[in-house]
């Protein structure tokens, strides 16, 4: 069943969040016109799994209890959706393959979603990685968006960055920054620059 989803692309939430929020700026600069939006049905109809898609990551941003704190990432295989990622709570979990199950043209879904384990420590690591990261002038300015894009994942001591950053100057600094909170073992930045 593994062997079935090779080929097909990891899709994260995050960076599908940010694209949202900065499409409507891309089309503004770009002048694109409504028959632009028809082409773009045109090529859903031809690769569904584009749709597809779209539509997984839309109902894993509106997920009522998606943090900062929590990683979702997918993968679409024809009608078949591989959820992956970390969560704070069993319930996101859960929530994510529900809301995943019923969208049109999802046969079925591979629910392999990390349930963090609980542990004060690791609150207490959480807590001062988010200080750290969003109080710093400039990455502030990430902190204004409903689900901030650099998540800080958190796992016996061990804190991983995931998201999507404007430039590499501030992929840096949030290692920089990340890496000045005691307690932590290690930090593993995973975070993409979009330039």
């Amino acid at each position: 069943m593994k062997a079935n989803l090779k080929g097909s692309r990891i899709v994260s939430v995050i960076l599908l969040g940010l694209l949202t929020v900065a499409s409507p700026i891309v089309w503004a600069r770009s002048g694109a016109k409504n028959s632009d939006m028809g082409a773009q049905s045109a090529r859903d109809v031809k690769r569904p799994e584009a749709r597809i898609e779209r539509e997984v990551g839309h109902e894993l941003r509106l997920l009522p209890f998606f943090t900062v704190f929590d990683n979702l990432e997918f993968r679409v295989n024809g009608g078949q959706v591989e959820l992956m990622g970390q969560v704070v709570s069993s319930a996101l979990k859960q929530d994510a393959e529900t809301a995943v199950k019923h969208i049109e043209g999802v046969e079925s879904v591979i629910n392999n979603i990390e349930v963090l384990p609980p542990s004060p420590a690791d609150d207490a690591i959480r807590r001062a990685e988010y200080r750290a990261i969003y109080g710093q002038p400039g990455l502030d300015r990430y902190s204004l968006q409903a689900v901030p894009p650099i998540h800080i994942i958190v796992k016996g001591g061990h804190v991983t960055l995931v998201g999507v950053v404007a430039d590499q100057g501030d992929k840096n600094l949030a290692n920089i920054r990340a890496n000045t909170v005691s307690g932590v073992f290690s930090v593993t930045n995973n975070l993409r620059a979009e330039k």
